[in-house]
């Protein structure tokens, strides 16, 4: 990323994220006891600060107070959202009753109690709401589709396709969950894996500390395990992490093709990020086909659903993409669902199957409101 667009937009990430903290601050010490305002204040400041100090630290430092600050700041993003929301909530009904009062008397007389049991229901309901969605990253699931594809396949009738995306491997999705995510895959008897971006989360430091690539080297497919690059290869650094996930089993395919067994293509798209991180332009969709045979399935991993059309009008068969997360929080799914023409699902646009994974992982907390973490295995048959 270039200097001047990283200070823009960092500039504006922080500047909202202090911005939001500041407002629950302000809303939330007043409730608190004189005596306890300056814990408060102190572990407040803690935990505001700690996802970024630790993914600064991972930069020059991997170690364990690095994992504590990233830990504590991954659950403190969830927390935010969640009692920034109930806050936002309350105060617009506040606000409703300053110009139309409607508020029962009884809550006017009585202030503090009824803080109190705010500050009660708020918390209850943001614990439920985080410890629920923790749970649920733990939950998941592998869901199958069987696919039709009006072209011949040379000797193959039917090929069996697992591919997950959105893993984020580092320190929230260390070792356990790699083998985890690699067993899975392993027990759907794939005939080749796709792993459509974002394996790797940001900074590689702590994948290479705790040996993640290991669970890697154990996936079994037979024509092999195939990826491409998400936002997040390049965040951290695209060129180790593709070096890294080539020495681990995991064939790049960076704005190329590769064709398999003569039966079938897989072409994979740059991340559409690969400008702003990294000052290189994908090449355009027609530019890579050239070459292409394409009366074979075309199968294309493309990160990020932008532009759906492209891959129909280009004769791709099977698109597979990740990137949204489905939103992750919810309801950060209904805003997602304006954004994108897929934001997650199966779809089926002129001869084209579409795909968008909410994928296996998730950036930031490890926290799932609204999704399932989930793996694709999609039986595509041919003529």
């Amino acid at each position: 990323m270039k200097l001047q667009q990283a200070i823009i937009f960092f500039g504006i990430v922080f500047a909202v994220y202090g911005l939001v903290n500041y407002y629950i601050y302000r809303r939330v010490i007043p409730i608190v006891p004189d005596n306890y305002r300056l814990i408060f204040t102190v572990t407040f400041l803690f935990v505001v600060i700690s996802y970024i100090a630790g993914r600064f630290l991972e930069n020059y430092w991997v170690w364990y107070v690095s994992d504590l600050l990233v830990w504590a700041g991954s659950f403190w993003i969830a927390i935010m959202f969640y009692t920034f929301l109930c806050l936002i909530i309350i105060d617009l009904f506040r606000l409703i009753n300053y110009i139309i009062p409607f508020f029962p008397s009884v809550i006017s007389e009585n202030p503090d109690k009824d803080r109190r049991l705010i500050t009660l229901v708020v918390s209850v309901f943001v614990f439920i709401m985080v410890a629920g969605g923790f749970f649920t990253t733990r939950l998941i699931t592998v869901k199958k589709y069987n696919l039709s594809i009006n072209k011949n396949a040379g000797v193959l009738k039917s090929l069996n396709i697992v591919m997950a995306s959105d893993l984020h491997l580092g320190t929230i999705n260390g070792k356990r969950f790699a083998y985890r995510i690699v067993d899975r895959i392993n027990k759907q008897k794939p005939d080749i894996v796709l792993l459509a971006g974002d394996i790797i989360d940001e900074d590689i430091k702590p994948v290479l500390r705790d040996n993640v690539g290991e669970a890697l080297l154990e996936l079994n497919a037979r024509y092999g395990v195939y990826a491409i690059t998400g936002n997040h290869e390049y965040i951290g650094g695209v060129n180790d992490a593709v070096e890294y996930l080539n020495r681990h089993n995991i064939h790049m395919i960076r704005d190329s093709y590769v064709k398999i067994d003569n039966s079938f293509y897989v072409v994979g798209r740059e991340d559409w990020n690969s400008k702003r991180f990294a000052d290189y332009s994908r090449k355009p969709l027609n530019e890579i086909l050239d070459g292409v045979d394409k009366s074979l399935p075309v199968i294309m991993m493309d990160h990020q659903p932008f532009q759906l059309n492209e891959a129909m009008e280009n004769g791709i068969d099977l698109q597979l993409s990740g990137h949204i997360h489905n939103g992750q929080l919810w309801p950060v799914n209904y805003i997602v669902g304006m954004i994108y023409e897929l934001p997650w699902g199966y779809m089926l646009k002129g001869n084209t199957h579409y795909y968008v994974s909410c994928g296996v992982g998730g950036w930031g907390p490890p926290v799932r409101i609204g999704s399932r973490p989930e793996i694709i295995k999609i039986t595509l048959n041919f003529e």
